[in-house]
């Protein structure tokens, strides 16, 4: 047994300290990024904002929004690639997400395949597991590069410098995903008691991957558009959300009323829901390890995208971040006891 007497903080710890701006307007912030890979040749440009693998969030419709935005879609490893294919969706602008299991891995092959087939040719694939500490994962993602030795492959969950740095050195993965009980309707840390607190542990991370050459994505505990700037200032390369784009009509699910408002069910990929939906119920030799909300019906998607980027542009003004690429050398970070003034709730 150790204890680790260092404070890892989350977003609402911490404040970015302003400092003096030649940028005089949002409109002059370049949200765009170009970034090349470790072990892909591809080069993306793109705002680089992911919607999760959620398959209330993951909707071809959100696509559609999100795309416009150059934005990136991680696809439920459940989608039908006929509505990829249908859809004519950019490869710039989604990843196809598979499990561990040998059976994922013969479905990973033939979606590629059949989206091959009709003209798309995939560039991002997300290995993605809760536990991104067990063995087969690395293991899995070394299977995943040598079958597809240009693709662009992220893989997590991880929250420890340690196991980014095997993932990038040995799994040969170009983009780690990190976020262990981070997101606003995962129970992983209540039921597990595991997990890191979300800006400390995108500061290790991205420290370790950089020094690599390798990238991250910050995945989880974005609860306000303060938080992207916080995750892209702590030194995530990449921002993946869910709760965010929860609750619009580009989502998947019916309207629900109750007491004269209305409703769409929002709930975590390890919730009862979930795997009543996937996996036909709870394993008894597993737990829930996340919730099912009801998020307030936000209308179309649209508005909160600008309201989000307009509160990262606006970040970048205080800083004199005149590219997003310069946010996190721009950021000075103080640890606060509160954030906000909550007087009138």
């Amino acid at each position: 047994m150790k204890l680790d007497n260092e404070i890892k903080l989350d977003f609402s710890d911490v404040l970015i300290r302003p400092k003096r701006s030649e940028l005089s307007s949002r409109s002059e912030v370049d949200l765009i990024r170009k970034i090349t890979f470790k072990y892909s040749d591809y080069v993306w440009e793109g705002l680089p904002i992911i919607c999760s693998n959620m398959d209330t969030v993951s909707t071809i419709d959100m696509y559609n929004k999100i795309s416009e935005f150059k934005m990136l879609m991680c696809f439920h490893k459940s989608i039908d690639c006929h509505h990829i294919i249908q859809n004519n969706c950019d490869p710039n602008y989604f990843m196809l997400s598979t499990g561990i299991s040998d059976d994922d891995l013969i479905s990973l092959k033939l979606n590629i395949n059949k989206l091959y087939q009709h003209g798309i040719d995939v560039k991002f694939i997300c290995i993605d597991v809760a536990n991104g500490y067990m063995f087969k994962l690395i293991e899995f993602c070394k299977q995943v590069r040598e079958m597809y030795p240009n693709k662009i492959i992220v893989a997590g969950n991880v929250v420890t410098r340690e196991l980014v740095e095997e993932l990038i050195i040995n799994g040969k993965v170009d983009i780690v995903k990190v976020g262990i009980g981070s997101g606003a309707v995962c129970t992983t840390r209540l039921q597990t008691g595991v997990g890191m607190p979300q800006f400390s542990s995108v500061m290790e991370c991205a420290d370790a991957a950089h020094g690599l050459g390798g990238h991250i994505i910050s995945d989880g505990g974005i609860c306000y558009p303060g938080d992207i700037s916080k995750a892209f200032g702590a030194g995530g390369d990449f921002v993946m959300m869910g709760s965010m784009f929860a609750g619009h009509y580009e989502c998947a699910g019916n309207l629900v009323s109750e007491n004269g408002k209305t409703y769409k069910l929002f709930y975590g990929m390890s919730s009862d829901t979930a795997m009543n939906k996937f996996k036909g119920g709870v394993a008894k030799y597993r737990s829930s390890e996340g919730k099912t909300v009801k998020v307030p019906y936000k209308g179309e998607v649209e508005d909160t995208i600008h309201n989000f980027l307009g509160g990262v542009r606006s970040t970048c003004t205080y800083v004199g971040a005149k590219k997003l690429k310069d946010l996190g050398k721009c950021c000075t970070f103080m640890r606060v006891n509160n954030q906000v003034n909550n007087f009138y709730k």
